[in-house]
């Protein structure tokens, strides 16, 4: 290693964690869905926060951009470098300790870089449970989970990333450690200065750690995959549940025939529950007591006319194929044009239909695979396959369009990162970004921090 600065930091994290190679540092380069690639002076692998810290400070006295990186697997190019400038990709994966789990106090202290999944087990071992659930939870990284607000299948009951925090530690652009590591439910204390952090992409500073919230772990899950005649159906189905079931309902996800076709094509291995709809609703119970009595709760529940035909799980293995339909989707139709929208529920069966035929004008025949959280507004519209990829800026502006007509979001839960930034500064209001760069500025003058994302 002959690069002075790289040097440097390899006397802060060991020569081993130092990549400099070009195949070495390609995985953390490139994206997931591989849109975005460029290079990176390096990629350095820090175990503690004192280490991300030295890092911090080393890259403000050479000027070198940070771009902190978890488990890579965003949708929206945020966690790569750009190319644009001088830069080096700050991975948190060494960063993977549970600190602390106080079942007594239903928290987790787990640092940046562990698996969803394994704070998921941790909790579980615990007789609790932790709620943020996706279907990247077995390789994302909770950092990135917080950085960019993740949602998943849990926001209809639990919310979304932001409000599973209690506590967090960051470091900050100048390299100084914020300890905001309180497990308390009650400080009225100031700022609430954790929430500048989460969804911030890393823009602001580094999260290295974060107090979780835990729940009472289940014994109870009912789970239906029910076909509706259309959206509309299955939202006023979402209301009939929530009324007859209360906070019982976890999880109410909406599905197109379109979807279902293309897990079964991609993994054949996968039953269709009930061929021939053309769309579906999987929805989950949750509860204490006995699955049994679940299942007769959430049977009589689905005894309406909004309904065309269900199936309820039977065992954990059945609500397990369920679930598999569903979290395959994204990797069923992995290459198109993405986006992931928020608009009113009422407003779902609305931007469904207005969308769907502003597509067809534009591109007759062009496939849609819509999905998503329908009990929190949240879809996933995907348009089209490789072929419209190239004209990604013609398919937003359509699908954006009918968002905006219906007063949404043109980002609910993947992030802004590079995909979506310009398109963010046309629709947010002039005094809106100057709030959003004056903090910037004031946490990051030197704008080191992960640039050319969010804003």
């Amino acid at each position: 290693m002959h690069n002075t600065f790289l040097e440097a930091l390899a006397a802060i994290v060991g020569e081993s964690n130092v990549l400099a190679g070009e195949s070495d540092t390609a995985p953390y380069v490139t994206d997931w869905r591989k849109q975005y690639r460029a290079a990176a002076e390096g990629v350095v692998r820090p175990a503690t926060t004192a280490e991300v810290s030295a890092v911090v400070r080393s890259c403000v006295e050479s000027g070198v951009a940070i771009v902190p990186q978890g488990g890579n697997t965003g949708l929206c190019g945020g966690s790569v470098p750009t190319g644009t400038r001088r830069e080096i990709v700050l991975s948190l994966a060494r960063l993977n300790r549970i600190r602390e789990l106080d079942a007594r106090n239903d928290t987790v202290t787990a640092e940046a870089g562990c698996v969803l999944a394994e704070i998921q087990r941790a909790a579980a071992a615990a007789d609790r449970l932790f709620a943020l659930s996706l279907a990247a939870e077995g390789s994302c990284q909770i950092g990135g989970n917080l950085s960019t607000n993740a949602g998943g299948v849990n926001v209809l009951r639990y919310g979304n990333a932001r409000d599973q925090v209690l506590g967090l530690e960051a470091v900050l652009p100048d390299g100084r450690v914020w300890d905001g590591l309180r497990a308390l439910r009650k400080d009225n204390t100031g700022y609430d200065l954790k929430q500048l952090f989460i969804g911030a992409e890393g823009t602001l500073g580094i999260i290295t750690a974060a107090v979780l919230k835990l729940h009472p772990r289940p014994s109870a899950a009912a789970t239906a995959w029910i076909e509706v005649q259309d959206p509309a159906r299955a939202v006023d189905l979402l209301g009939h549940l929530r009324r007859s079931c209360g906070e019982r309902l976890t999880a109410f996800e909406l599905l197109s025939r379109r979807c279902v076709d293309a897990v079964t094509a991609f993994r054949p291995g996968l039953r269709d529950p009930l061929p021939g709809g053309a769309w579906y609703v999987l929805a989950e119970l949750a509860d204490s007591g006995t699955s049994e009595a679940l299942n007769e709760k959430l049977e009589q529940a689905l005894d309406t006319g909004l309904t065309v035909n269900a199936v309820i799980a039977k065992n954990e293995s059945e609500s397990k194929a369920l679930w598999s339909i569903r979290e395959t989707v994204p990797e069923a139709q992995f290459t198109n044009v993405k986006h992931d929208i928020a608009v009113a529920v009422s407003k779902i069966p609305e931007f469904i239909e207005r969308a769907g035929a502003a597509i067809e004008t534009a591109y007759p025949g062009a496939p849609i695979y819509c999905f998503g959280h329908v009990g929190d507004g949240n879809l996933h519209y995907n348009v089209g396959d490789a072929s419209l990829l190239a004209r990604h800026a013609e398919v937003n502006r359509i699908v954006y369009g009918q968002v905006d007509a219906l007063g949404g979001s043109i980002s609910a839960e993947h992030g802004v990162g590079q995909l979506k930034r310009d398109e963010i500064a046309r629709r947010k209001a002039p005094l809106e970004l100057e709030l959003m760069r004056a903090v910037k500025r004031a946490l990051d003058p030197q704008g080191l921090m992960n640039p050319g994302k969010v804003i």
